[in-house]
């Protein structure tokens, strides 16, 4: 009688395993419990980079946090960085590196974004024209312009935020005192800026 029952119960046991195993099987591990700490796993193929999600449609910039009394939409160039970040609240914003003023030529200061253009033309200063008699008095826009993909103008001011037929600057202090970024940056971002945003540079 002992021996059936033990044998019985050996079955049984095998048996509640067996179907322990075939259940985990069957459920994906993000819908696996850890036993001991009662955690959800997060699955494979979820990025543990959650950036998309914070900030949907933002593909090149990179999301950082940024603590500022700023509003959401307004823009902080940090000149001594290189950096544009374009402020989306809640301690975070998005990040790009940009080309800032030469020396001689750096200023700080805000003003609202007054204009947006794509694929600008270009009417250069009568003094950066002074200093470079070569420019042209117009310029239509195209990959050819210096104003590149996109710009945002800035008040009534000569400055603007925009793209660059010279990529190779980004990251430098290298313009005449515009925010220079890559055309596929200020593309991004130009989705994203209002008229009437505003742009502090530090």
């Amino acid at each position: 009688m002992n021996k059936l029952f033990t044998t019985f119960a050996a079955a049984a046991i095998a048996a509640g395993l067996f179907a322990t195993a075939a259940t985990a099987a069957s459920v994906s591990p993000s819908q696996q419990v850890s036993p001991s700490q009662g955690v959800v796993i997060v699955p494979a193929s979820t990025s543990a980079n959650q950036d998309n999600v914070k900030a949907p449609g933002f593909k090149r910039g990179k999301i950082v946090n940024f603590e500022t009394r700023a509003a959401t939409g307004d823009i902080i160039i940090n000149t001594r960085q290189n950096r544009l970040y374009y402020v989306l609240g809640d301690g975070q914003a998005v990040m790009y590196r940009v080309a800032t003023a030469k020396r001689g030529f750096e200023w700080k200061g805000s003003h609202k974004v007054s204009a947006k253009a794509k694929w600008p033309s270009w009417s250069p200063p009568s003094e950066m024209r002074a200093r470079h008699p070569e420019l042209p008095t117009f310029m239509a826009g195209g990959p050819e312009n210096p104003l590149g993909a996109r710009a945002l103008y800035l008040g009534s001011s000569i400055y603007r935020i925009h793209g660059t037929n010279a990529p190779d600057s980004i990251g430098k202090a290298a313009s005449s005192g515009c925010i220079r970024m890559l055309n596929e940056d200020v593309t991004e971002l130009y989705k994203f800026v209002k008229l009437g945003a505003r742009v502090t540079v530090l």
